[in-house]
């Protein structure tokens, strides 16, 4: 398994550095084509409007998105440059994340920004919706981030099908890493004999796979997140694969607590999967 097809997605509204500078990072490292992707729809106004007014204001908002779109195409092929091979561009008037999600069947890696708790949705695609509509794993890269960091890797396992399909999904970056960590944290002290045969197994399946991992279970404490915080800077971990774990509830996603906090306030990349 490998990365054939990776593809970015960029946002109206933020900046794009640092999630290209990963795809190509990537790119390089497993000799992968590049899809880059934006879309954007018109943010209708707070208050009502109709006549020549309306048609106005959807006239301006065409004309921004549409210099905006360009814009975005520039910045991308001009990033992927070093690459020195074609790559392809999607664009459309759309819903961000509708947009990319069905657009993802064309790639096995999707890279997007992370974003804070207030987002426009009519201007970037939330990873928080995207990891649970895309079908395949969504690497998080935080603008505040450096290049990628394979030299140490932590999968945050949880026994369960969305954390199977995150290391799974994760298997190429994890043959990649220097070392890597496989760490349960559990909220009861009777769980921790069988999490820590859980971890086992799954150190043993990476081991199959050609990834050399080690397994931790600590000692039941903090708040999930916050221990998972703990591990990551412990082992200096540039990525952390973890299930996206969620469910819909009057059509907006509802994340829990450790998924929202690597979409929302990460210090490093995630790679997550639903």
């Amino acid at each position: 398994m490998t990365y054939a097809t990776v593809m970015v997605s960029l946002a109206f509204d933020r900046p794009n550095t640092r999630r290209l500078d990963v795809t190509v990072k990537l790119a390089e490292l497993f000799n992968a084509g590049v899809i880059g992707i934006a879309a954007s729809d018109f943010s209708p106004p707070l208050y009502y409007t109709s006549g020549e007014q309306a048609q106005k204001l959807l006239a301006q908002g065409a004309t921004l998105i549409t210099t905006r779109t360009a814009e975005l195409e520039a910045e991308f092929r001009a990033a992927m440059q070093p690459l020195g091979r074609a790559v392809d561009w999607r664009s459309a008037v759309e819903m961000p994340a509708k947009y990319v999600a069905l657009q993802a069947r064309a790639a096995d890696l999707v890279i997007s920004g992370a974003t804070g708790t207030l987002t426009d949705p009519f201007a970037v695609a939330d990873p928080a919706d995207l990891v649970m509509q895309i079908g395949r794993p969504l690497l998080v890269v935080p603008e505040t981030a450096g290049a990628i960091n394979l030299t140490s890797m932590l999968v945050a396992w949880k026994d369960c099908p969305e954390s199977r399909r995150a290391v799974v999904g994760a298997l190429p970056l994890l043959r990649k890493a220097g070392k890597v960590k496989v760490a349960e944290i559990v909220e009861d002290d009777a769980d921790h004999r069988s999490a820590q045969a859980g971890v086992a197994d799954v150190v043993a399946w990476l081991a199959r796979h050609g990834v050399a991992a080690t397994g931790f279970v600590p000692e039941v404490g903090d708040n999930v997140a916050v221990q998972l915080e703990r591990i990551a800077t412990a082992v200096d971990a540039g990525v952390v694969v973890a299930g996206a774990y969620g469910h819909s509830r009057f059509r907006e996603w509802v994340l829990g607590g450790v998924t929202e906090h690597l979409v929302t306030h990460p210090s490093r990349c995630a790679l997550l999967s639903h």
